[in-house]
């Protein structure tokens, strides 16, 4: 037997709750973006420094240092883009759910719920990953030698 045709206001009703998550991806879809554009810096960075020719003035330990940093650097921003993608994709079956629900009477109020709060412990387990990466990048900042007396320091070419 089908299932009776949805009442308008259920729908609308719907509708409204599935704002809320919506609004929340647009959120995380900000946030990935910063964190795909963080690892993209990261990417070059390595890529600068296995390929560039003009790295003289730096130790074969400094570079080889710096490249295991931006190995961690790369490790924590693939976790945290990872971790806030499964958020996303969370909360995208919780609004497909939400209109389930209603259009089919099915009741799964807690299954949404268990969704919901899975999507959100991923948000957060991004963001600490995300700013794990953070704090790794502002320490390597301060932790780089300084260039030698009247070296001229150019940014990196590419």
């Amino acid at each position: 037997m089908p299932p009776e045709t949805p009442i308008p206001g259920n729908v609308a009703h719907a509708i409204q709750l599935a704002l809320t998550p919506v609004f929340l991806l647009t959120g995380i879809a900000g946030l990935l973006n910063v964190m795909a554009s963080r690892l993209g810096r990261i990417i070059d960075r390595r890529r600068h420094l296995t390929e560039s020719t003009d790295l003289g003035r730096l130790s074969k330990e400094h570079i080889a240092m710096e490249l295991h940093r931006l190995a961690r650097r790369r490790h924590f921003a693939n976790a945290a883009i990872t971790a806030c993608t499964v958020s996303a994709l969370l909360v995208c079956v919780v609004i497909a759910m939400l209109f389930m629900e209603v259009l089919f009477d099915l009741p799964m109020t807690w299954l949404e719920g268990v969704l919901f709060t899975g999507a959100t412990v991923a948000l957060v387990l991004g963001l600490t990953l995300f700013l794990r990466e953070i704090h790794l990048a502002a320490r390597n900042v301060w932790s780089e030698p300084a260039p030698p007396v009247g070296a001229v320091d150019r940014p990196p070419s590419g």
